[in-house]
């Protein structure tokens, strides 16, 4: 890491940078504002971070936000609850009016058994539980704008966009809806119960949470 941030690890005899990311993403779906946490041996302006880090983004990525964290508040990867997803379809591909009955008829499902494929088997699922919203609107030039906020459980894994898209599409005829794009627009996290709530002690230093990445317009990782 060559920005010049104190950044806790790197002191060790096999440098190591301490962060953590909120949430894991695929590569082909970018982020409009992820969260990750820093955690720095040294306490510093946020101008200070900011201007060590916005010179050093990936490629098409972009700083969104920076906030101080003190170190007593619950690990960030912890507290996401579910992550929110818009998938875009073209023009022509389904009736607006047409989707969002298939979503109403899915939220109104007290279960949803699917299939998908792990390697050389198929497991059986229930889609539901992973389902907390399903919105749609239509966007400029006639394109359907499809928003799913999806759960995410410690032991049964995270929803998958697709998952949802598929779901729709044979509630609507069998039709195969393919987005000519699809986003994370931000993730949701629980808030600290009121005996987690950090507690500003003194001499305790904070971390800075936030290293936004991201192509233009749709940052990869923002800060809190």
């Amino acid at each position: 890491m060559d920005s010049g941030l104190p950044v806790a690890g790197l002191d060790a005899p096999r440098p190591k940078p301490r962060f953590a990311i909120a949430a894991p993403l695929g590569a082909a779906i970018p982020g409009e504002a992820e969260l990750v946490d820093v955690w720095l041996v040294e306490r510093l302006p946020r101008w200070r971070v900011r201007e060590a880090l916005e010179t050093r983004m990936p490629p098409a990525h972009i700083l969104v936000d920076l906030q101080d964290t003190w170190l007593g508040e619950p690990a960030l990867p912890g507290r996401v609850t579910a992550s929110v997803f818009r998938a875009t379809l073209p023009a022509g591909m389904a009736d607006a009016d047409t989707i969002a009955a298939a979503a109403a008829a899915l939220l109104a499902a007290p279960a949803l058994p699917r299939e998908r494929r792990k390697g050389d088997a198929t497991i059986a699922y229930d889609l539901r539980p992973f389902l907390d919203g399903v919105d749609v609107r239509v966007a400029s030039g006639g394109a359907v704008e499809v928003r799913m906020t999806l759960r995410h459980d410690p032991e049964k894994g995270i929803g998958r966009p697709d998952e949802v898209l598929a779901a729709l599409g044979e509630l609507v005829g069998g039709a195969k809806l393919v987005p000519a794009t699809l986003v994370r627009e931000r993730l949701v996290l629980a808030e600290p119960q009121p005996d987690e709530a950090p507690k500003r002690v003194p001499g305790r230093r904070p971390l800075d949470r936030g290293a936004g990445t991201g192509p233009e317009r749709h940052p990869r990782r923002g800060g809190r």
